[in-house]
């Protein structure tokens, strides 16, 4: 069993309060999690202040790139620690946790890194009144202390993707990963100690949100920053803890995607592309696909080869031969989930194949498992249409014309991501800039090149990161003015 203590000052510390962390594949229990009281938060974010003065704020820029590397290698060395810890907090399959969420997290590192011993700053020369001139140039300075607040379906990734850039622009952190995904945030905490990171700089409180180490920290007024990734309503409390001295913040938050169809579509391609939006991590992903349309002429035949799709996926532990699907985080998020899927039931859709929880052996049937599901038959103002279920479902709508998948696609409140999948050059770029989304992929899904702008329009998030967008949240701008 494992103990999850908090990390200040480069030390780990326990606390007065614990709670359990099991794993999602069959409720055993992984360890203890030290939630972190005031009083800890308050010393995480002091020590994160003190650090911007030390050995860290004294590093050339190469330096602090070298460190950055040299963590990128702690990483790397210890891969099986990281992807054990990732599995057992999610229980997703080996396949994907090791392709996808160890190396992406390691890579964000790099990335950024390397961006910002290259990115370049503004200048400009003027005349002045005087008849002389002056010089103008822009100096990207540290925005402080961020307050870093991570999710539990992508852990490792999602937090080093905010983490990586931060102390890349010589920031100092304090992390506040899920309850439920404490595992990797920890283990990050040693590779800082074993790497020479100088105390202070990063940081890590668990706990929940109110009243608990969440709050404390997107409440405490030495927090310069606050990035955040996670359902809107909890986007919108930190916004308001935020309002107090007026600190910025950068939001990712909760999507209901759609993904089109077009009847010339690469078909095979499409409902791979769509299986995999719609049901990977077990639906459990931001840029998701849960709204799907397909016009009609092969929506028949796409309901058919997405529903054999859904039905061929492999439960079971995460290192099982061929195993491809996992659990959800939770029994919590299970019980969210599974209350959406009654209210498909109750609001008269078709439920072309699952819709519950599947019949696996002990001890798998004490884990939080759905059933991949579809549905078709339901109205656009239906539940399991409009709200983010964050599961491994979709629903299937027929469509017409261009024009009326395009209004369909933007009838909703989010606007995070979309997929069209068309081989008309001309569909292609119409709709996917009239999509109200901050990204949208034709032909492709989860095809992310990092130097790119990432976000969300309307109640998906606030701002953009990735590449040099990222700089915009992480650093403050300055211009000097020089009269010559």
């Amino acid at each position: 069993m494992t103990d999850f203590r908090n990390f200040i000052n480069g030390r780990w510390e326990t606390s007065g309060k614990t709670f359990e962390k099991r794993n999602p594949v069959d409720n055993s229990l992984v360890g203890m999690v030290h939630e972190a009281d005031a009083a800890q938060v308050d010393a995480a974010v002091r020590a994160a202040k003190e650090a911007l003065q030390g050995p860290w704020a004294r590093l050339k820029v190469q330096e602090r790139v070298d460190m950055l590397h040299a963590i990128v290698d702690g990483i790397q060395r210890r891969f099986d620690d990281f992807l054990q810890a990732e599995i057992n907090d999610t229980g997703k399959p080996y396949s994907l946790a090791s392709h996808v969420d160890i190396p992406r997290g390691a890579a964000n590192f790099k990335v950024f890194a390397d961006l910002i011993r290259n990115v370049p700053t503004e200048s400009f020369e003027m005349d002045t009144p005087d008849g002389g001139r002056a010089i103008n140039y822009g100096v990207r300075v540290p925005r402080g202390v961020i307050g870093v607040v991570c999710p539990w379906n992508l852990p490792l990734l999602l937090m080093t993707w905010k983490v990586g850039p931060a102390l890349a622009c010589g920031n100092t952190v304090v992390v506040k990963p899920s309850e439920e995904t404490p595992a990797t945030a920890t283990l990050l905490g040693e590779v800082m100690n074993e790497v020479g990171v100088p105390h202070g700089v990063y940081n890590l409180v668990h706990g929940f949100g109110p009243d608990s180490a969440g709050q404390f920290l997107t409440e405490h007024p030495l927090v310069d920053g606050i990035t955040f990734t996670g359902e809107t309503g909890t986007g919108e409390v930190i916004m308001r803890a935020a309002a107090k001295g007026v600190r910025p913040v950068s939001f990712e938050l909760g999507g209901k995607n759609p993904g089109i169809v077009f009847a010339d579509a690469d078909f095979d391609k499409a409902v791979a592309g769509i299986a995999r939006s719609a049901f990977e991590n077990s639906g459990q992903v931001c840029l998701g696909t849960e709204r799907v349309y397909v016009q009609r002429p092969i929506f028949d035949k796409f309901v058919v080869a997405l529903k054999a799709k859904a039905e061929s996926f492999k439960m079971g532990r995460p290192f099982d031969e061929g195993m491809n699907f996992g659990p959800l985080v939770s029994h919590v998020h299970r019980k969210k989930v599974l209350s959406y899927y009654e209210k498909a039931h109750a609001e008269g859709a078709t439920v072309v194949t699952g819709g519950g929880v599947p019949d696996l052996p002990a001890p798998l049937n004490e884990g939080a498992w759905v059933q991949p599901t579809i549905w078709t038959g339901l109205p656009e103002t239906a539940s399991v249409v409009r709200e983010e279920i964050f599961g491994p479902c979709c629903h299937i709508t027929p469509f017409d014309t261009e024009e009326e998948v395009i209004q369909l696609g933007n009838a909703t409140k989010y606007g995070l991501a979309a997929t069209v999948w068309t081989q008309d050059l001309g569909v292609a770029h119409r709709v996917s800039s009239a999509l109200n989304v901050g990204i949208c992929w034709v032909n492709s899904w989860f095809l992310r090149d990092l130097r790119t702008s990432f976000g969300g329009a309307q109640q998906s998030g606030i701002g953009r990161e990735g590449g040099v967008h990222s700089l915009e949240f992480y650093t403050e701008l300055r211009n000097v003015c020089i009269k010559l």
